[in-house]
């Protein structure tokens, strides 16, 4: 059986579109004039729908030869009807409630608590969750402990490189300044040679230079002779002086004590202390200061080199040089005795005998008559044994 046929109301030409939800069941006929239709379902019908329909949905089946509406879009519109009038003797449904929340189909279960849809989408991208925020900052904590590994490895390899370069060099300066030490070593161990040898070197004009400001002419009444300095100064402040006892023997034997020294143009007085006459020594003392000569302190050798200085016929500051001859012991009642061929003669008795090394090894006593280079000298030795001023 076919459905009724609905035509539009007479007198207009206008289709009212029907309030949502408003749609007649199958079988169903128009509401009598003057009388509102319930909400959600059409007057007249059997029965009401079993649920309400939503906005722009069917409430059941569309009876056979209708055509099936559209469904309407997910998002609510404003009604099309908005300001038209629906046809005489019909009521107008009431506007369907808007729920806060998310639309879900008819017959579905009702939606879960939650916000209100729509939702605002959250403003500067999605927030992750704390758990993968916590991953994050783990793996860039882990690769900034890696970073600082790297660093520091690479910073502990420049200072063990810098470490082994130090040391080399530390050894190369100290294998260096070993060298240069042994080599200083060689230089000073020469230059000693060197000044041994120059010691040894006999140098008559050193040895002059050295003895000369401390021999003297000695003028003892009508002689002369020669005197010199020897040892330390006296303990009363003046010099000890060394001479040959025939020198000052006029004086002594004459009673007198007081001698002259004379140098270039001035003149000391001396006094004779004591007198060695078998060894031919006299010792004499002046308050004047003058600087004592060295005494050798071992006897002489045949072949030594030696230096005279006197005042032979009263010409001051005469050297000779020449060898020791021989050393002659005591005999015949005199004592051991110094033979040299040092040229000597009257005015050289009580002079210094020095050897290369700047000391006095003799006195100066007597030359052999019709002879040449034959001169005789006391060893210093029995002077300072005698004497005790050396």
């Amino acid at each position: 059986m076919d459905p009724p046929r609905l035509d539009p109301h007479r007198g207009t030409a206008a289709v009212y579109p029907q309030a949502a939800g408003s749609y007649p069941p199958a079988g169903g006929t128009h509401p009598p004039a003057g009388q509102a239709a319930a909400p959600g379902h059409w007057p007249g019908s059997s029965s009401p729908p079993a649920q309400p329909a939503a906005p722009g949905q069917w409430s059941g089946p569309a009876p056979a030869g209708w055509p099936v509406p559209q469904q309407p879009p997910a998002a609510p519109q404003q009604s099309s009807t908005a300001g038209q009038q629906p046809p005489a003797g019909y009521a107008a449904a009431p506007p369907s409630p808007v729920v806060p929340g998310q639309a879900y189909p008819h017959g579905g279960a009702s939606p879960a608590p939650g916000p209100a849809w729509p939702a605002s989408a959250p403003t500067g991208g999605t927030t992750p969750p704390p758990r993968a925020r916590g991953r994050a900052l783990a793996f860039v904590a882990l690769g900034l402990a890696l970073v600082l590994a790297v660093v520091s490895g690479v910073q502990a390899y420049q200072i063990s490189r810098l470490s082994d370069r130090l040391a080399d060099t530390d050894q190369r300066l100290a294998t260096a300044q070993s060298g240069d030490g042994a080599r200083l070593d060689g230089l000073e161990q020469r230059a000693q040679a060197l000044e041994k040898q120059a010691g040894a070197q006999f140098n008559p004009e050193a040895v002059a230079s050295a003895v000369l400001p401390s021999v003297f002419r000695v003028r003892a009444g009508q002689f002369t002779g020669t005197a010199f300095a020897v040892g330390k100064p006296d303990t009363g402040g003046g010099t000890n002086l060394f001479t040959n006892f025939h020198v000052v023997e006029s004086v002594w034997v004459g009673g007198g004590r007081e001698v002259f020294l004379e140098r270039t143009d001035q003149r000391y007085p001396a006094t004779i202390v004591k007198v060695d006459e078998v060894n031919d020594i006299a010792q004499l003392r002046t308050t004047s200061k003058f600087t004592g000569l060295v005494t050798a302190p071992a006897a002489v050798k045949p072949g030594q080199q030696i230096v005279v200085v006197g005042a032979p016929l009263g010409l001051q500051d005469s050297v000779t040089t020449g060898v020791v001859s021989a050393f002659r012991e005591a005999g015949q009642g005199s004592g051991p005795v110094i033979q040299f061929d040092a040229p000597i003669n009257p005015g050289n008795s009580g002079g210094p005998v020095i050897n290369g090394q700047k000391q006095v090894v003799g006195i100066a006593t007597a030359k052999a008559r019709d002879a040449e280079g034959i001169g005789l000298a006391v060893p210093i030795k029995v002077a300072c044994d005698g004497f005790r001023i050396c």
